[in-house]
């Protein structure tokens, strides 16, 4: 790599770090990055998926007050989310990517349509509320196991879907929603460092330039996120999210 090239990377990392930790979807920076540079398809995927797992993680750790009282939720959802993110590592590294590509950006439109209309959705779905029923478990489980398929086959804005998902089924305020969140995308991200560490075409050199980038924005915008209101935290997770829909369509 040039040094150009190392510059834009840690520019990357920092921005895509921020991004993920304040909604998702900072690997639709990092990923046409690695691209750019040089990287095949494949490559640039499990490439960038290693490079963003320390800023989920660095993302978790600034979080930490958000997540006080959620240690059994936690707990109870990491086994569902690591068998998710297996099987769409799998899907990555077994199939062809282009079927699952056309499905990204109806999955991302519809996770911006949830956070849009959270209230009214909330309403609908009073009954499948966290009231400790079986019901509204297994509604959880399917939710955040989704998501973990999502996120091990294609990275870029999991987390906006983990957000959507979790905040129709939890009666808690977005900010220990996204907390959760963070905790979430570092399992999967460990799982797929894990998986695509052993068996996947990785580029370690980008990889140790980008990683470290990832967890410097990953924990400053963790501690963004607390400070955002609510609804200010909402719409921008939406704006953002159909952003990314739009450019996965016209990519």
């Amino acid at each position: 790599m040039i040094l150009g090239e190392v510059l834009a990377l840690i520019a990357g990392g920092l921005t895509a770090g921020a991004i993920n930790a304040i909604a998702g979807g900072g690997s639709l920076i990092t990923f046409p990055l690695l691209v750019a540079i040089g990287l095949p398809g494949v490559a640039a995927n499990v490439s960038n998926a290693l490079s963003v797992a320390p800023g989920y993680a660095a993302s978790a750790v600034g979080s930490r007050p958000d997540l006080a009282g959620q240690g059994r939720r936690v707990l109870a959802i990491i086994p569902t989310i690591i068998v998710g993110a297996l099987c769409g590592s799998g899907i990555l590294l077994l199939t062809p990517r282009g079927v699952f590509d056309v499905v990204v950006p109806f999955l991302l439109l519809g996770a911006a349509l949830m956070m849009a209309f959270q209230t009214k959705l909330r309403n609908l779905a009073r009954g499948a509320r966290d009231d400790g029923s079986r019901r509204s478990m297994v509604l959880m489980q399917l939710s955040v196991f989704a998501c973990g398929v999502y996120g091990g086959y294609f990275n870029a804005a999991m987390g906006v879907l983990l957000i959507a998902f979790l905040a129709l089924v939890l009666d808690e305020p977005l900010r220990r929603i996204s907390a959760l969140k963070n905790v979430f995308s570092a399992v999967v991200g460990t799982t797929t460092v894990l998986v695509y560490g052993i068996f996947g075409p990785v580029n370690w050199a980008v990889v140790a330039v980008l990683a470290p980038a990832t967890m410097v924005g990953g924990y400053v915008g963790a501690r963004l996120a607390r400070r955002l209101p609510s609804e200010i935290l909402r719409w921008t997770i939406v704006a953002f999210t159909v952003t990314v829909a739009v450019v996965l369509f016209l990519t």
